[in-house]
This record gives C-alpha cells, structure tokens and sequence, in this order.
C-alpha cells in the first residue's frame, strides 16, 4: 500500500523521497516493512522504462496509451516479479489486482491481471524482451534510462564507461554520515554505534565520513543524532567544501545553502570561528538550514532569505567582502540517480538549458562579492558537462580576472560508491 500511494503521489508531481518519508510517517511501518515499501516504491520508479517495455510486449494496448494509473500499477506489480525474489509470484500477482479493486481502477482488475500473469509465464519460459538495434537503445532499456541521456552518455564516455555509470547509478546508495568535528570524532561516533548494535565503518576517501548500514529505522533515533554528533551528507559532497581551504576569522557565503549540509561543514571546517552567510531563496528551505545549524552547533551561520544572483543589487555594501564564496548551484541532479530514482524522468535537454542560464545567472551576480585574493568554489551534482567544464571555461573567457586552480570530476562509481559531484575552484587574481 505504502508503494503504490508513493507512486501515486510521484505520478501527481511529488518527489519521490518527500512523498515517501510522507507515507512512512502516515503508517507507522516496521524497519522490515518499511524497506520493503522503499525497495518496491523507488524501484517502480527507477526501472519505470524497463517496466513499460514489459507492458509494450505483454500488454494489449502500449504503456503511453494506458490510462496513467493503470499503468503505475502495472510498473508496481511487474518490479515485484522481475525484481523481488523474496516475494512470490502469485503474492505479488494477487495483491496487485486486489490494489486495482480497492482504487478507481476496478473495472480494470481483469487487466491487471492478465497482463501480470503473462509477464509472469514469460519469465518462467526464460524468455526476454526483444533486443532494441542502436546501441543508446540497447543502454536505455537495459539500464531503464530516458533515451537523451543514454545517447548523450555514450557520446561523453564511450560504451564501456556508460554502462559503468548506469549500474553505479541503479544500484542502493549507501548511508553515509559525516562527524561534526566541533563535537565528537569519527572513533567516538563507531563506538556509539557499536555499542547499538549499528554496523559502521569509516570512508577512506572522507576523514569525517562514516558508512553506516541502511535499513535501521528513524535515523533521528541512532546514537549522537540529537547530541549534534553527525549529520547525514554523501561521501562525495564531503570533497566539496575542504577545496575552498576555509580558515577560522574568514568571512564565508554560501549561496545556494538550503537545506545546510555544506554550510555546517564549513562552520565545523574553520571550528565555529567566523562568519558563515547562509542564503536561499525559499524561506521554508532556509529554515532547515537554521534547524540543523542549531542542532550541530554551528552559531557562526546566520541566514538570509534572499535571490543570490540578486544579492548585489539589495546590498551593494557586500561588494568584494567575502574571502570564501561556495556556489553548489540548482543543476539537473544526474549525478545522484541511485538516490533520486525519479530524477532521470524529471529532466530534459530542455530543462538543461533552462538550467544552465541559471546557473550563469547565479555565477554573474555573486562574482563581484569575492574580495582580491579570495577564493570561489562552483559545485554541481549532475555530470551533465553543459552545467560543468563547459559553463565554466565560458565564464572564465569572459572574466578574465578570475583563474581556475583545481576541478574535480566525480562520476559515480560501482564500488566507490558515492554521487556524482564536480567542483570548479577559482581564485580572483
């Protein structure tokens, strides 16, 4: 029930991992339950391509042409088939259909039913989909990718590569947490997990990073949470801010903060001592930034609701009066695929473009705040070069009083693990 409602809500426009954590709430699950909820729900939708290809083979009328919840159903019922051993067949089978009965789609049951039931007799044959001819064909359906980025990914990789970021970016992301320094240490952190029982292990790429195994419940409940002991951040967006070479007395903007994970690493990076401006756009966003800056103890960042590309314009007295200013800027999100499933649907070539001129947008206005000497980091979660390498070079070619002195290319990786992130560092000259 929990999956289907997600996939419902994901369906009407809803995030994926807001509408979830919704329904979690709502029902009060079991840690078991509750992973089987997540593993169905976000599978639904990460395989959602794949799924419809089922539908197009074993399904009277194409997966476009069915009506919309139907065949959400239909991707939720076909995922537990192909995907989860656990759950048998006709469990899987019979739940759907009796889900179809207690929603709107009741004279569709029938439908529900045979469809599974053939994809069902399919794959006890051993038999597989038609093989598409092109080769981003091949990769989309395979990997359950938009057709766009499966083209455009063995363009900037190659095959071989390619398919590498497309298991990396289907599989579970892994838990990763990063020790508050201003409060404990990672050693101290392990033992209290330890002593609860949590499996942890330290992230070698990451001195602050612990890995902790998922699927424990409420996280806000693990040892240190309510102390200020950790936060959760992903063990690449830990590179990120370290490369801004922050140090105690500097005055720091981070310019796109919501919901505060970078910010607090740079209060914990120059230990509490300095002036960290945290600004977002979106006051209801702003405002976790202050609850998880309270929380870790974090009392050198102060907030504004404000546009940041804007900011110069509202207070000209900022001119040139940052030593250290961090733009992790809104970017497509393909960097973060295994733990934003619905992200590969939500974007479009189009939607790049829309988000590469906010992007340069954002660069134009906080430029002018970095002070002579000062340091500046652009950061994104995508892999997408339009919003990377290539946005960069061309605002350097046009502001020639800024140099680049260091760029980390991120992909994710299968056994790295970790998102996808890059990060340019420029320094006014």
């Amino acid at each position: 029930m929990v999956a289907w409602k997600v996939l419902q809500a994901v369906a009407a426009g809803a995030y994926a991992d807001v509408a979830l954590e919704r329904s979690l709430r709502k029902y009060q699950l079991s840690s078991l339950d509750r992973n089987l909820a997540m593993e169905i729900a976000y599978g639904a939708i990460r395989q959602r391509y794949l799924l419809d290809c089922w539908i197009d083979c074993y399904g009277k009328v194409s997966s476009l042409k069915q009506p919309p919840m139907l065949r959400w159903l239909l991707h939720l019922g076909l995922y537990q088939l192909l995907f989860m051993e656990r759950i048998p067949p006709a469990a899987a089978i019979n739940l759907t259909v009796e889900l179809a009965k207690k929603s709107k789609l009741v004279r569709l049951a029938s439908v529900v039913n045979g469809v599974l039931r053939a994809a069902q007799r399919a794959i006890e044959l051993g038999n597989e989909l038609p093989e598409p001819t092109s080769l981003a064909e091949k990769l989309a359906q395979k990997y359950s990718f938009p057709f766009w980025l499966a083209e455009n990914l063995i363009n900037w990789k190659g095959l071989v590569e390619a398919e590498s970021f497309a298991k990396a970016s289907n599989q579970k992301p892994t838990c990763d947490l990063r020790v508050n320094r201003l409060r404990a240490t990672p050693q101290s952190v392990k033992a209290l997990f330890d002593e609860a029982c949590i499996t942890s292990s330290f992230i070698d790429s990451c001195p602050d990073g612990i890995e902790v195994s998922a699927g424990l419940g409420d996280m806000r409940k693990w040892p240190g949470f309510q102390e200020g002991f950790w936060s959760v951040q992903d063990r690449s967006a830990q590179l990120i801010t370290p490369l801004l070479n922050p140090q105690p007395g500097h005055r720091i903007l981070d310019a796109c903060s919501a919901p505060g994970g970078k910010s607090t690493h740079l209060a914990e990076l120059i230990n509490n001592q300095g002036e960290i401006l945290a600004i977002d756009r979106s006051p209801g966003r702003l405002g976790r930034v202050s609850t998880n800056a309270d929380r870790l103890g974090c009392d050198c960042i102060k907030t504004l609701a404000a546009d940041s590309s804007l900011l110069l314009k509202q207070k000209p007295s900022l001119r040139g009066t940052f030593n250290r200013i961090l733009l992790d800027a809104p970017c497509s999100g393909l960097g973060t695929l295994s733990r934003h499933p619905d992200a590969r649907w939500r974007i479009s070539p189009a939607r790049v473009d829309e988000l590469v001129a906010l992007q340069s947008k954002l660069l134009e206005g906080i430029f002018p705040l970095l002070s002579p000497g000062g340091r500046m980091i652009y950061s994104t979660c995508t892999i997408h070069p339009e919003e990377n390498n290539n946005l960069i070079m061309n605002f350097l070619s046009i502001h020639p009083s800024l140099k680049l002195v260091d760029e980390k290319h991120i992909w994710p990786d299968v056994y790295k693990h970790g998102d996808g992130f890059y990060a340019a560092v420029l320094e006014l000259m």
